[in-house]
């Protein structure tokens, strides 16, 4: 049954998703704010729904580049290295990113007819954005509920898990991970030191996955 829409960046994270819970996915939505990786990103979701023949759109949200602070607006040289658990990772937060996704998504999800909104959000993502914590989660479907006439829910089933259980989700589906962007520089390979290309690499490693991805600290 298609009773459900996805925002699907074009991440690993999404694109796991999008592909485990196909049969339930009537909509894609990818939103372009406007970061320094929005155009890789956003290639591989429209890869991904084409050939999955999902549904999928894309909507701008230009005034968050605009108004918005993060070192992800900013251009490649704003963002840092290092870890996620370092301290220096909070300049990648795009203020209430997902609380503005999710509510421009429920009324989508609405309109045409479905009754959740599908979010990617992991484990790994807690201690750096708060949008992506279970708390948050929970009182986002709360309100999507409370907010529609016919209550529609945030569905989040990769709150709790790790990035290493999801490339073990996406290694026992065959998903090409070559086929999703990570890095938050953007540019024309993955930079392998921003704290998306260090954890992409380390969840690709902990699930026995063969890592084609062009890193160029490795080029």
């Amino acid at each position: 049954m298609k009773d459900s829409l996805i925002i699907v960046s074009g991440g690993m994270d999404s694109v796991t998703m999008l592909y485990e819970y196909r049969e339930r996915i009537g909509l894609a939505l990818t939103f372009d704010y406007g970061s320094n990786h929005a155009d890789r990103e956003i290639s591989c979701a429209i890869l991904h729904c084409r050939r999955l023949g999902i549904r999928h759109i894309i909507i701008p949200l230009d005034f968050m580049h605009s108004y918005f602070k993060s070192s992800l607006l900013e251009g490649a040289d704003a963002i840092p290295e290092g870890h996620y658990s370092e301290e220096n990772m909070l300049s990648t937060v795009v203020p209430f990113r997902n609380g503005i996704m999710l509510a421009i998504a429920a009324g989508i999800a609405e309109t045409n007819g479905l009754s959740n909104v599908m979010i990617a959000n992991h484990g790994g993502d807690h201690a750096i954005y708060p949008d992506c914590r279970e708390e948050f989660i929970s009182a986002m479907s709360e309100a999507t509920e409370k907010g529609t006439y016919e209550g529609i829910k945030v569905w989040a089933p990769y709150t709790n898990i790790s990035k290493t259980d999801i490339a073990l989700h996406g290694k026992a589906l065959g998903i090409d991970y070559s086929e999703t962007w990570s890095c938050y520089k953007g540019g024309d390979v993955h930079c392998g030191r921003c704290g998306t290309c260090v954890e992409r690499r380390e969840a690709l490693a902990a699930a026995g996955i063969d890592d084609t991805t062009e890193y160029l600290d490795l080029l």
